[in-house]
């Protein structure tokens, strides 16, 4: 029997979790204006994506409100926050007016979940994304990632932890 590799996903991980160090799966989903943005077509700069349940749910509103509320820190770093959810882009877009949400807001509504399930963090029994955060750096490549459980936020200062290994 093999040893796994260094950076293989432990034994714990759903198949198809992004590794670090490896690229982070390409994607193309409309925000909340119905505009297409890519991974790909993002390369140059850093990304955040952030998983979550649903819009307009009380985790989810506190979690995109300190997003929202903190972004120059992420500007510091020069990353572009992408929070992805399983509503309709037309939601997303309520729901962005709402909260005063300046950031995009990506809807992976149909095919339902297929952003979230190639990140590995599809719920199929409740069939919503969990909170999984990915930071991607400007090539492309993961350089970090972490998950609450579901009715559970995650800290900003994790957030602060990921933005320094850009």
């Amino acid at each position: 029997m093999t040893a796994p590799a260094a950076n293989a996903p432990v034994a714990d991980e759903p198949a198809g979790v992004p590794v670090v160090g490896e690229a982070a799966p390409d994607f193309d989903l409309p925000n909340q204006f119905g505009e297409r943005i890519s991974l790909a077509s993002l390369r140059g700069g850093n990304v955040v994506v952030v998983f979550y349940p649903f819009a307009f749910s009380g985790i989810c509103t506190g979690e995109m409100c300190t997003l929202r509320d903190n972004l120059g820190e992420f500007a510091t770093a020069k990353a572009r926050v992408l929070a992805v959810s399983v509503d309709s882009k037309y939601t997303l877009r309520a729901y962005a007016e709402a909260e005063g949400l300046d950031f995009d807001l990506l809807a992976d509504f149909w095919p339902h979940g297929e952003m979230a399930r190639r990140y590995g963090v599809f719920d199929d029994e409740r069939g919503m994304a969990g909170r999984g955060t990915f930071v991607i750096d400007a090539a492309g490549i993961l350089r970090d990632a972490f998950s609450t459980p579901t009715g559970q936020a995650r800290s900003l200062d994790r957030y602060r932890q990921a933005l320094v290994k850009l």
